[in-house]
């Protein structure tokens, strides 16, 4: 955004931030998050990779599509054991999950 309207944006009241600004999320829970995220994309990358349908994935895990559907989705409702137990099903690894240094926020500390 353009320098001059972002700050007659911000003298009329505007704000600007992310998501997690919005939600006032805390540094955990916003790197929580995170990897929820990178863990729902690297099952589904995986999955895809292998040709294993959501069902196929499900059985290997002893639980239902729709839950599958929802680990790759990242929901909240899935436990992170059931999300690693899927990316490990798939073949994966915590390397799978590793984060460039330049994305990471610097915490104190």
């Amino acid at each position: 955004m353009e320098q001059g309207k972002r700050k007659a944006l911000e003298a009329a009241g505007f704000r600007f931030g992310d998501a997690a600004d919005f939600l006032g999320l805390s540094d955990e829970e916003q790197r929580l998050i995170e990897l929820r995220i990178k863990v729902s994309r690297a099952v589904r990358r995986l999955r895809e990779k292998q040709q294993l349908s959501q069902q196929q994935l499900a059985t290997k895990l002893k639980s239902s599509q729709s839950r599958v559907a929802k680990l790759e989705s990242g929901s909240a409702d899935v436990s992170l054991d059931l999300m690693f137990r899927g990316l490990f099903a798939v073949g994966g690894r915590l390397t799978d999950l590793a984060v460039s240094r330049s994305h990471i926020k610097s915490s104190p500390g």
